[in-house]
């Protein structure tokens, strides 16, 4: 599974590369052999001015699957983030368990293992 963290708008500083680092891997701890890609895009939507304007965009690629895209806005980048990727590990997990009981439905087992016959000798 690869990761991609992109900034536009400003400087991507380490410590924020580890913190999103450290979400990605403990919300999707046992599920990164089920994934494809995962790309975290921040910007600054106003620049200088400020305001309500710190955007992360998280976008998953899952196999089979459409692709998971959760965008939130917030004052706070690291609250953007928080909330951004606790969204996207709900999605995920819930588009995964989907497909995991929809394959599940599609095996019928054959009907004449399952019915017993009336000249059974243990009746």
């Amino acid at each position: 599974m690869k990761y991609e963290i992109v900034a536009r708008d400003f400087q991507l500083t380490d410590s924020l590369r580890t913190y999103i680092e450290k979400r990605i891997n403990f919300t999707f701890n046992g599920r990164f052999d089920q994934l494809k890609r995962i790309c975290v895009r921040l910007s600054d939507i106003n620049g200088p001015r400020g305001g309500i304007d710190k955007r992360c965009r998280i976008q998953i690629s899952l196999p089979r699957l459409k692709d998971v895209v959760v965008d939130d806005t917030e004052s706070n980048l690291y609250v953007a983030i928080d909330r951004a990727v606790d969204r996207a590990g709900r999605t995920v997990n819930r588009r995964l368990t989907r497909l995991y009981y929809k394959n599940r439905k599609l095996f019928v087992p054959n009907k004449r293992t399952l019915t017993l016959s009336s000249d059974s000798q243990f009746a």
